[in-house]
């Protein structure tokens, strides 16, 4: 067999670089020196035949040239990351680490929970958590630059792998004196006619399902866009308006009382938490696992409406 002519590191340096858009901050992240990085650079070009960079004092862009073959190293670098991930499941597919992403309407209401029920029932695995939004998630999850993500089903995701983990119904929030809050009978979505509801910014899954149950029931969107979940909440407790709340996140943000919490008629407007990942990954049987941990651990604590444990 004829050796090739570049390493898996060179190929993780022009990575890093694209990524960084720098070389400075590129051998940071390798933490190698800036020469000896630009050094295998050039290499690396040298028997690609190819400049994958355009470069001055201050700036740094990828050529198209380089665009097409950083887009290859991507795919060989997951590759040999799955190589590895393969050698550890061989002796026990539960032990190692896995990068899983998680959405940021997820992770400060699930993972206080999770993190130690899966310490406790896979002492020998380390999962690294990554916080981001589900656009990013998707695309890390498809690069190989994770193995999973734990996220809310939106639609273009046919082509992963994926678990449920659980079923997280939407609450009408709002001021504890808003009249379509101090009703105790459930909600029906008819009477968000006319109201103006508060929502996450763009980017965020949440909001585009928080359209969806407006557009259904006649609301509308206010003109305040909320950067996070806490942010959006302070803001009605504070009297801004009415907005909808995945039940996961009521046992944390109505815990001190500020909210006038209302829960639907059946069958209530929800999202879907799944464990999402690429069909070739070679640890499919350990994410499993994994996903049946993250529906245990929701199913211990799930919180009802009025903020109480079920």
């Amino acid at each position: 067999m004829t050796p090739h002519p570049f390493s898996l590191r060179q190929l993780q340096y022009a990575v890093a670089v694209a990524e960084a858009r720098g070389f400075r901050a590129a051998a940071d992240r390798c933490h190698v020196s800036q020469p000896s990085l630009s050094a295998q650079i050039a290499q690396l070009e040298a028997v690609l035949g190819a400049r994958l960079f355009e470069r001055d004092r201050r700036h740094v862009l990828v050529t198209t040239a380089g665009e097409e073959l950083i887009a290859y190293a991507r795919r060989v670098l997951a590759e040999a990351d799955a190589l590895v991930a393969a050698a550890e499941q061989a002796g026990d597919p539960l032990a190692g680490s896995l990068r899983i992403g998680v959405i940021p309407t997820v992770s400060a209401y699930l993972l206080p929970n999770v993190v130690p029920a899966l310490r406790r029932g896979f002492p020998r695995l380390v999962v690294l958590w990554d916080e981001e939004k589900t656009g990013v998630l998707l695309q890390a999850i498809r690069e190989g630059r994770l193995e999973a993500a734990l996220l809310a089903l939106v639609p273009g995701m046919d082509d992963l792998e994926r678990e449920l983990v659980a079923e997280d119904p939407f609450v009408l929030a709002g001021p504890p004196e808003h009249p379509l809050v101090r009703s105790r009978r459930p909600a029906k979505l008819s009477e968000l006619e006319g109201e103006k509801l508060l929502l996450l910014e763009d980017g965020h899954c949440l909001r585009d399902q928080a359209l969806a149950i407006c557009s259904a029931g006649g609301a509308q969107e206010a003109g305040f866009r909320a950067t996070s979940l806490p942010t959006l909440i302070q803001m009605v407790a504070g009297g801004a308006g009415l907005t909808l709340l995945p039940s996961l996140s009521l046992e944390i943000e109505s815990r001190r009382g500020e909210l006038g919490l209302r829960r639907f008629a059946a069958p209530a407007p929800s999202r879907t938490l799944v464990l999402a990942w690429r069909k070739q990954c070679p640890r499919g049987a350990a994410l499993r696992k994994v996903a049946e941990a993250l529906r245990c651990a929701r199913a211990k604590n799930r919180i009802s409406a009025s903020g109480r444990r079920t």
